[in-house]
């Protein structure tokens, strides 16, 4: 491959613009060609090339690829004489491949006299001229400049600007309403955020949203952000953690900026605050989330919060704080059930290009919690198929539920006496209760979960686990653990609380 220098790279590009100012109007030539300069060509061999054009804006470069690609690389392929491959950018090109609108257009003043550039002559150790500089008849036809400016453009260029605002925030742009799957769990919360969105500051004001890891109260907050900039994307919006909230305010003090820090947060129309329990126990960091948030509130600025629990249940939060928040709309964002973690496993599966049947997608949600272990699965999966062209089927399922679940299982090193109590405790049971023989459905499922998670987590044997169980034999001790195994993949409540059980075992484990 032959890669051009920069100074024959404006060559080339000074006698593509020729050809391409026989062909376009001064208009299109003047506002859209001479801004956008060829920045990078290569030959790669005798009939190929590749060629890059680096755009200020990605307004600029969106239009060139959708009204102007074809005479652009037409052009070219007639200066490489070789089908060229252009590849758009955005950026800053180098001064050397640049030039002013006044420049270009001095320097194209006489070319359909000369079909060449003035002042210019072209090296022909490196290119050979185009043989006709001559429009041809099959040439197509120049775009109009209102094409250019056509609603489809604007609208395309307009989410460009918005996508790039919500990045800088922090958003992320795929984190929209279109891209969260809805069940009974999220339903309200769902309908809730749609409606801030819509309308922020007037509905639920605060909106307080909570649950456990991976629920998607990340993903509604973010979408909230999203919605607003597509609706108005002058919107000052600020979305920021409690532990990035905690360290401006200790940097602010630091350097004896607060000033900054409070115009900052107080002039904000609205504001996303997430893990709003990080602030919990330092009272600085409160004293001046309480000001910010009387401030905001006061101005009708929209503030949404998220948390890992409800307000009464963040340890060390001051109580005026609480009050305000638990004013607001709070919901409880539940658990996913089983057919919701297969509907967010297809949505994400798609949206990263990862064709998963929806009986491998079943399989994958039987066997995970929440919507952040899903994309993990999701990244492993094409991670291999991109990397070691495997096939998406159930044993390269099975291979990366093993990595992914087994063997990243939080170790339990607790004693099977811990781990009856663990389990009567959760189900608010007596041990004697458990470990005795009474059939009450309630008593039943504990005593089975207990023996499941005896028989998992510690490895003992039926008969030893039949003995703490009123000396029940291996056959019913067997029964329960298949049951229990089952159940798992099949019943959400099972599932979740055989989850939470797991990490309260594993929590409460010595550290080794």
């Amino acid at each position: 491959m032959q890669v051009l220098s920069d100074q024959e790279v404006k060559k080339a590009w000074q006698q593509a613009c020729a050809i391409l100012q026989l062909q376009l109007s001064p208009a299109v030539f003047n506002t859209w060609i001479i801004a956008n300069p060829l920045t990078q060509l290569a030959y790669v061999d005798a009939e190929n090339a590749r060629a890059t054009i680096t755009s200020p804006t990605a307004f600029h470069s969106t239009n060139l690829k959708k009204n102007l690609h074809l005479q652009i690389k037409q052009a070219v392929d007639r200066v490489a004489q070789r089908s060229t491959q252009i590849e758009y950018r955005v950026g800053s090109p180098k001064s050397t491949t640049s030039t002013t609108p006044s420049q270009s257009s001095r320097s194209f003043t006489s070319v359909q006299d000369t079909l060449t550039p003035q002042g210019f002559t072209p090296n022909h150790d490196s290119f050979t001229p185009p043989i006709d500089f001559k429009p041809s008849n099959h040439a197509p036809q120049s775009p109009r400049a209102e094409d250019l400016f056509s609603p489809e453009t604007m609208q395309s260029a307009a989410t460009d600007r918005i996508e790039a605002k919500a990045r800088g925030i922090g958003l992320r742009t795929d984190y929209t309403f279109e891209t969260f799957a809805v069940s009974t769990t999220n339903e309200m919360a769902h309908a809730a955020a749609t409606a801030v969105s819509n309308r922020p500051g007037l509905s639920y004001n605060p909106l307080f949203l909570y649950g456990g890891v991976g629920v998607g109260k990340t993903h509604l907050m973010q979408a909230i952000g999203n919605n607003i900039l597509a609706g108005n994307p002058n919107t000052k919006l600020l979305y920021c953690t409690g532990e990035e909230f905690t360290n401006e305010i200790v940097n602010a003090i630091r350097t004896k900026q607060a000033n900054i820090f409070k115009n900052k947060y107080r002039g904000v129309q609205v504001l996303l605050l997430d893990d709003v329990q990080f602030l919990a126990g330092k009272n600085a960091v409160q004293e001046e989330f309480f000001h910010t948030f009387n401030a905001l509130t006061k101005q009708q600025s929209q503030i949404v919060l998220t948390s890992d629990r409800p307000p009464h249940e963040i340890m060390l939060l001051e109580d005026r704080l609480r009050s305000r928040f638990e004013a607001g709309l709070m919901i409880d964002i539940q658990q996913p059930s089983f057919e919701l973690r297969t509907a967010i496993l297809l949505v994400k599966a798609s949206a990263a290009q990862v064709p998963i049947p929806i009986e491998l997608a079943k399989t994958i949600a039987s066997k995970v919690e929440s919507a952040r272990k899903i994309e993990g699965i999701i990244t492993s999966i094409r991670s291999e198929v991109e990397l070691k062209n495997r096939e998406i089927d159930a044993q390269l399922v099975d291979d990366i539920l093993k990595v992914e679940i087994e063997n990243r299982r939080p170790t339990i090193s607790a004693s099977p006496a811990d781990v009856i109590k663990t389990v009567a405790n959760h189900y608010k049971l007596k041990q004697t209760s458990i470990k005795g023989k009474k059939r009450v459905k309630e008593l039943v499922i504990a005593r089975h979960i207990a023996m499941f998670l005896l028989k998992e987590e510690l490895s003992l044997s039926l008969v030893e686990i039949g003995k703490w169980f009123s000396g029940r034999d291996h056959t019913s001790v067997l029964h329960a653990v298949n049951k229990i195994k089952k159940s798992v993949s099949s019943d959400d409540r099972i599932r979740q609380d055989v989850s939470a059980l797991r990490t309260t075992l594993a929590a409460s484990s010595p550290s080794v």
